[in-house]
């Protein structure tokens, strides 16, 4: 019997780098998105290769969510690799200026969607046993603070200790869950984290030589083709060219440096 991929945010970026990876190497792929013209362009593109199942899906809608996996034809039931990979970062600003909108629409896509998606998976999961995985989509950004990050860093914190507890839930089943961090990576993530402005998105890989979505989609292969006794936590991958900064100290001109006193 043929593996199913399972995944979010299938139409951009690490999605459809996945789906395509998964579905040249023969796996079914169940693919899901908000955007139905994109999803469907890539159902055409890889139902020469597999079957394909599309889900245009907002994951924040529970009720939805629960409808379209109760739903799956009976032969992508077999779910063996759930990639929870819909996320998205808003307003890159100081939190003080950042509308609460944005706030509210990061936590209830990167935090409420995850929940709502491997909660309605996780029978299938647990059917298919051994060697079936969970992969979740967090970021350094989740371990690793920086102006900006606030909310976003926030939920991809989320992620990672939400695996690491879910895995500990599936003990027994044969399940496995991974946390992948990666750091800086070409996509359109960029793009919608700045409001659709592409010259300000890159800016921000000017110079440098980031992630690829291929590069990602490799890791998630190989993390879900791993033998089945193998369970891989965490993945935090980085490009070369990306390393921690110093720590970020506010000096100003204008403040006299503390004198020391002088002990009798």
């Amino acid at each position: 019997m043929k593996k199913t991929l399972f995944i979010t945010g299938a139409t951009s970026g690490f999605g459809a780098a996945t789906a395509r990876l998964f579905a040249r190497d023969g796996w079914s792929v169940v693919i899901s998105g908000r955007r139905d013209k994109r999803l469907q362009a890539l159902r055409d593109e890889l139902s020469f290769l597999v079957p394909v199942h599309t889900m245009t899906l907002d994951i924040q809608d529970s009720d939805a969510v629960r409808k379209a996996v109760d739903a799956l034809p009976q032969n992508f039931r077999n779910i063996h690799t759930l990639v929870n990979n819909a996320g998205l970062a808003l307003a890159p600003d100081a939190m003080q200026r950042v509308a609460l909108s944005d706030l509210h629409t990061m936590i209830n896509t990167n935090i409420t969607g995850l929940v709502n998606v491997t909660h309605a998976l996780l029978p299938h999961l647990i059917r298919t046993g051994a060697g079936a995985t969970i992969i979740n989509m967090g970021s350094t950004a989740g371990e690793w603070p920086y102006p900006g990050s606030h909310v976003y860093g926030a939920t991809k914190a989320f992620v990672k200790q939400f695996s690491y507890n879910l895995r500990s839930d599936l003990q027994g089943t044969g399940v496995r869950v991974t946390d992948l961090a990666p750091g800086i990576a070409e996509t359109e993530f960029s793009v919608v984290r700045n409001g659709g402005d592409r010259s300000a998105a890159e800016a921000v890989y000017e110079g440098t030589v980031p992630l690829t979505a291929w590069d990602v989609a490799e890791q998630i292969a190989h993390i879900a083709n791993l033998p089945d006794h193998i369970n891989i936590n965490r993945v935090e991958m980085v490009p070369v060219r990306q390393a921690w900064g110093p720590y970020a100290i506010h000096r100003d001109a204008t403040q006299p440096s503390p004198v020391p006193t002088q002990e009798a």
